[in-house]
């Protein structure tokens, strides 16, 4: 029996070798243990005949840096607000999937990102706790300053980049106004979403800034409906996550599988169940019945890949002003 358990490894070694690897890039919250990446994996892995394999990073600035020499054959997680920036990395090829069926509140035209679930921002609160919640940007600043939010840093964070956007297309010309207002409503600023969730779920602060399909992770895996997105009379931001096929990659069979699966079912019906978003391609039987019951904005906000860059960098300079004071 040791000797047969000995020569397992040595056996094994050929086949492994022969099995092709598939480099997914991807954020630490997506490839984590209770992110979406490992049902993902064990799924692709399942048909593919490949090793999926993630690599977790700051997803531009790593393409950035990497340029051709990159080890990415697919690139996962990429928000709506980011892919001027990806596709100016010139790295990314034609992702090659029909998009007449996709399901969004946009119209999606992209033939290089493909989305492949979606949501729109919201400040997430407990019921329990704050019974007079706000329903306008205007309520949010006016609300009584022991109330508390936490939000995270555009310059790091897909979700703080959104709400940067956000107020500004809500306030325009006068969004460094509104922060002025609302900063001494913010008990910090972290890097990432997750630094800023872990805050609110403690209990240190009152509202989250997340998206409007948070609660639904509460309802499914914690029967927990107390957590509930403020729905604000302007509207809420619109934001979708994308993945994208790398030009040069040496696997580009696997690759293309990859995005293939993307809009499979298999793939879409994993989303609102791990990812706690909605998916771009799935029959609304097939939905948790958790997702009915979410708090849903009256209208989508949303800029194109072009307005959202031009605005970019002075929403953000004007965020720094108004905080720094």
């Amino acid at each position: 029996m040791l000797k047969r358990l000995f020569l397992l490894p040595l056996l094994a070694t050929p086949a492994l070798a022969d099995t092709p690897v598939l480099t997914v890039y991807a954020s630490t919250s997506f490839a984590s243990e209770w992110g979406p990446g490992p049902a993902i994996e064990q799924a692709f892995e399942a048909v593919c005949g490949c090793d999926l394999q993630y690599r977790t990073t700051d997803l531009i600035p790593s393409l950035m840096l990497e340029g051709a020499n990159t080890d990415a054959d697919v690139v996962i997680g990429i928000s709506t607000d980011e892919t001027l920036r990806a596709r100016e990395t010139g790295l990314f090829g034609p992702h090659n999937q029909d998009l007449a069926s996709l399901n969004l509140p946009v119209e999606w035209t992209d033939e290089v990102f493909l989305p492949f679930n979606y949501g729109d921002t919201a400040f997430i609160y407990d019921n329990t706790k704050l019974t007079n919640p706000p329903h306008s940007f205007e309520d949010l600043a006016a609300m009584p300053e022991n109330v508390k939010i936490v939000i995270q840093d555009p310059r790091s964070s897909g979700a703080g980049l959104a709400l940067v956007l956000w107020v500004k297309s809500v306030y325009g010309d006068k969004a460094e106004d509104y922060w002025h207002r609302l900063a001494p409503h913010i008990l910090t600023v972290t890097k990432g979403w997750s630094e800023a969730y872990g805050l609110f779920t403690s209990g240190e602060a009152d509202l989250v800034m997340s998206y409007i399909t948070s609660p639904a992770y509460h309802m499914i895996v914690e029967n927990d409906y107390t957590k509930v997105a403020a729905i604000f009379d302007e509207g809420h931001y619109f934001t979708a996550e994308v993945v994208g096929q790398i030009a040069g990659t040496d696997q580009p069979e696997l690759a293309q599988a990859f995005m293939n699966f993307v809009l499979s079912e298999t793939f879409q019906e994993m989303i609102p169940r791990v990812n706690f978003g909605f998916p771009v391609k799935l029959n609304p039987s097939l939905m948790p019945p958790e997702f009915a019951k979410l708090n849903l904005p009256p209208k989508s906000l949303f800029y194109s890949e072009a307005e959202g860059a031009a605005l970019r960098d002075a929403a953000v300079a004007e965020w720094q002003r108004a905080l720094s004071q």
